[in-house]
């Protein structure tokens, strides 16, 4: 498979994973502005922007439901909005339509070209009809994929880029909560914006505690949202990746490695620890997460860069002395 195949496969994983859990985050945040009249919009929209990771405005302009949807729901190209995330995924599955199936990609273009119709009626009528316009494209998208996509080294670097923006975005959701008392009901709106709450309280029979809510979010090997769980199938699709350059003595590609070690440590966990410097600890995985992109990028993007002889221009160097701009895998 060519280089920037496989790179845009793994992109489009994480841009449409980006958008689903930022519709949740936001779908979530704005239920609890309008519906909790004790909550400080503009120090939750605050947080909102933190978590995502997004620029927050000056300190003297006030933010709102209305402005923080202006942000992370519409904001233009490049500002890691909902609508850009989408426009990315559809750029890069643009540039590698020979890799996928002809429903995946008629999936997000007609999301991307619905969009506009999707802000309109959400103006009208609230955001909801927005994010949820995001969040049921973006699981039919997902099961497009696995219907129609073979399971081969393409699909693989598609659920790799799922995996990590998975990672990613839950610990940003837990991070925003850590140092919470424990019994606070601030845990539930984590639970929300991951799509956990139901099947958190059938796991634990309605008990909300913090402690559990972090295990269930960190550690849980069932639910496809918790850390471990996106963690272990990252790893197996860098496995199956690497299957023909098997070693006697484990992983030597460093993607691997990061992955193992951050799947070891959340596995071999002491029990009752797991709020014991819980946010140094997702600081770490995030810092993981960021540390396994550029090494999947290094190991399966990195493309040579262009050599020329030193006083020759490029367009009097001989064309067969370029370097090879676009690899195979």
């Amino acid at each position: 498979m060519l280089a920037r195949n496989a790179e845009s496969l793994f992109w489009i994983g994480r841009y449409v994973e980006r958008a689903d859990d930022t519709a949740r985050i936001l779908d979530v945040a704005v239920h609890q502005l309008l519906e909790d009249a004790t909550v400080d919009p503009d120090r939750t929209c605050r947080l909102v922007l933190q978590v995502l990771g997004m620029a927050e405005p000056p300190a003297d302009e006030e933010l709102g439901v209305r402005s923080l949807t202006e942000r992370v729901a519409y904001g233009a190209e490049g500002s890691g909005s909902i609508a850009d995330s989408i426009a990315q995924a559809r750029g890069n599955a643009r540039g590698a339509r020979e890799v996928t199936s002809s429903e995946m990609w008629e999936c997000l273009n007609t999301t991307y070209n619905g969009l506009a119709d999707a802000e309109r009626a959400a103006r009208r009528l609230g955001p909801h009809e927005y994010l949820s316009y995001v969040k049921n494209r973006a699981a039919m998208f997902a099961g497009l994929t696995d219907a129609t996509l073979s399971r081969d080294d393409g699909y693989r670097f598609l659920l790799l880029g799922r995996s990590i923006e998975r990672v990613d975005m839950t610990v940003r959701m837990l991070l925003s909560r850590a140092g919470d008392r424990s019994s606070s009901p601030a845990w539930v709106t984590v639970l929300r914006s991951a799509g956990a709450h139901d099947t958190y309280l059938r796991t634990y029979r309605g008990a909300l505690d913090a402690n559990r809510v972090v295990e269930f979010m960190l550690l849980d090997r069932l639910f496809p949202r918790s850390v471990f769980h996106a963690i272990t199938l990252a790893e197996l699709c860098l496995q199956e990746l690497d299957s023909r350059n098997t070693s006697r003595v484990g992983a030597r590609a460093e993607a691997q490695r990061l992955l193992g070690r951050a799947r070891s440590g959340l596995e071999f966990m002491p029990p009752g620890m797991l709020l014991d410097e819980l946010q140094q600890r997702l600081m770490d995985l995030q810092a993981t997460c960021r540390d396994v992109t550029e090494a999947v990028t290094q190991q399966y993007f990195h493309v040579a860069p262009y050599v020329s002889w030193a006083g020759v221009s490029a367009s009097d160097a001989d064309p067969r002395e370029h370097a090879i701009e676009e690899g195979e895998l």
